[in-house]
């Protein structure tokens, strides 16, 4: 009997050992059934093996499939494709025939034109030939032109020959001209000396304004008599109109206020002003006479230059723009009386200063 340890060894020893095993295993008769069990198992293994070969075969060609499907796909658009460019090559043939019959008949209508314009050619030939003649015709005549012209510089040398004549005309006249000059200067000695007389005027007009303003009261009286006064002081129609301004503003509530003639200094310029008072700021124009419209819308322009140079300078608003005249043509009245409602102007007329708008 063998021990328990001599058991395990044994054991242990066939597991360990093949030789040991396959000994055992032929002793007791089973080496044959081992030896075709692990050739069998070999086979399987290798079957397996090839098993999954085919496995991964198979899938790769099921991928090869269904990329040939797909490029199957694509050829039956690209063949669809193909037809209907093989329609629309079909289609252009046809229109090409079409054209080229088309060309045929315009070809043949090119030679029609051919011919007439062969035709034509020789007219314009014959036209040729007689614009040739006209040409001719045509030279004799600038030949006789030219027989012109030189006739035509005949006539200039006299003309020049007058001309000299002219120019010894021109320098008399310079000589009297000259005399004329001396005339002039006479004619400014004597305004010079008339502006002195005019100035003496002046201070006289002064001294009758201080006492126009002490006559105020009797403002009804001095318009009835304005223009006898007038006459026998010989004062001119701007004192005339600044006084009655000053009695139109004293009607308006401006007490002591002095109208006189004015200057204001505006963009470079002096304004001379006929009817001028600073405040309230009166603007005015003063004339004798006015004969037609254009004069008329003359003095209206001059009166509102003067009345926005006037505003500028001073800063204030107009609060009364006078017209004076003392006399208007029936022609004018009409035109003025309406252009003057129109702008807001005061229109004053007469020697007697009666206000008409």
């Amino acid at each position: 009997m063998l021990s328990k340890e001599e058991k395990l060894r044994i054991l242990e020893t066939l597991d360990r050992d093949v030789e040991f095993r396959y000994a055992i295993a032929g002793y007791l008769g089973l080496s044959e059934i081992l030896k075709r069990l692990d050739s069998i198992e070999s086979r399987i293994a290798d079957l397996y093996d090839g098993q999954k070969k085919l496995l991964e075969n198979q899938v790769k060609l099921w991928e090869n499939v269904e990329k040939l499907w797909e490029e199957v796909r694509s050829l039956r658009e690209d063949q669809s494709k193909l037809w209907e460019e093989v329609r629309l090559l079909r289609k252009g043939q046809d229109k090409l025939w079409m054209e080229i019959r088309d060309l045929r008949e315009g070809q043949s209508k090119l030679w029609e034109e051919v011919r007439s314009l062969r035709e034509d050619q020789s007219k314009l030939w014959e036209n040729a030939e007689k614009l040739w003649i006209e040409v001719r015709s045509l030279r004799e005549g600038q030949d006789k032109i030219w027989e012109n012209v030189n006739n035509l510089w005949i006539e200039v040398k006299s003309l020049r020959e007058g001309q000299d004549r002219l120019w010894e005309e021109v320098r008399d006249l310079r000589s009297g001209q000259v005399k004329l000059w001396e005339s002039v200067n006479n004619l400014w000695i004597e305004v010079k000396s008339l502006r002195e007389g005019q100035n003496k005027l002046w201070e006289e007009v002064r001294d009758l304004r201080v006492e126009f303003a002490e006559m105020r009261r009797e403002q009804r009286r001095l318009r009835s008599s304005f223009e006898s006064f007038g006459r026998a002081l010989g004062v001119t129609i701007e004192y005339y109109a600044c006084a009655f301004v000053e009695l139109m503003l004293e009607d308006m509530g401006y007490t002591g206020v002095s109208v006189d003639k004015g200057f204001v200094y505006h963009d470079g310029r002096v304004y001379e002003i006929d009817i001028f008072c600073e405040d309230p700021l009166v603007v005015g124009e003063a004339t004798l006479y006015i004969r037609d419209r254009g004069e008329a819308e003359s003095e209206l322009k001059k009166l509102d230059v003067k009345a926005e140079a006037a505003e500028k300078s001073t800063g204030r608003k107009i609060v009364l723009k006078v017209l004076a005249v003392a006399n208007v043509s029936s022609d004018a009245m009409g035109y003025l009386r309406d252009e003057c409602m129109r702008r807001g102007v005061r229109l004053v007329v007469g020697r007697e200063l009666e206000v008409i708008v």
